[in-house]
């Protein structure tokens, strides 16, 4: 089994499409191998995988280099994805199947408070984040990588950051609102977290306004 380092925290009818479009982006990355799989949701709300035949190996393989993994245990030194759970003046908190706190000092991404530094990359509840984990001796800090890549949206050309909804909805939103060719992409960044990607010239807060009584889901600018 995989449990991989992404969430399913909608109920009711959206927790069915949600999974269903899971089982649909688990075939496409695993279908091909020969292997059958099982999708569920533990009770801290990370989806696991189960996968069973003779290309089980490479399959397990396969998603946790998709979505990463939810470790069992933690080695000091090693980095491990997880998600963004709360925020406070001392730092981020990230669910890794345990809370592990980023202190403000670690973070690693300017000035500002942690929730400032929250705003300013547009980072959104439950994204998924990079780090390094510190153990008993150590804080734990934010990975190399994920700060790249965080500095490097704000280079672009600007995004709006969606929770608490799929990818195929943040699309379909984008286009009821008139605004497809406003936008370059929707880049998935866990099963519920998307990131729509803003055409030059495109204003991402104006692209916010204009979609957000679309979308009861929580919404953030990264503006360059």
């Amino acid at each position: 089994m995989v449990v991989l380092a992404t969430k399913c925290y909608v109920e009711g009818d959206a927790r069915e499409r949600t999974l269903d479009s899971l089982r649909s982006l688990v075939a496409n990355e695993i279908g091909s191998l020969d292997v059958e799989f099982t999708v569920g949701v533990r009770h801290d709300e990370f989806v696991a995988v189960t996968v069973e035949g003779d290309d089980e190996t490479v399959a397990r393989n396969a998603l946790r280099e998709e979505w990463g993994e939810i470790p069992t245990h933690l080695d000091a030194g090693e980095t491990y994805v997880g998600t963004l759970e709360s925020w406070d003046d001392d730092g981020f908190v990230l669910d890794v199947g345990e809370e592990i706190r980023i202190p403000s000092a670690e973070i690693g991404l300017g000035r500002g408070t942690p929730s400032q530094i929250r705003e300013r990359f547009g980072l959104v509840q439950h994204q998924r984040l990079k780090f390094v984990y510190g153990g008993d001796d150590e804080p734990s800090r934010l990975a190399d990588e994920t700060r790249d890549q965080l500095y490097d949206w704000r280079r672009g050309a600007g995004r709006v950051n969606v929770n608490s909804a799929t990818r195929g909805e943040v699309r379909a939103t984008v286009n009821r609102a008139g605004h497809a060719n406003d936008i370059v992409t929707v880049e998935r960044l866990g099963l519920l977290e998307q990131s729509i990607i803003c055409a030059e010239g495109t204003d991402p807060p104006g692209l916010l306004a204009s979609i957000g009584s679309y979308l009861p889901s929580e919404l953030r600018c990264v503006i360059p």
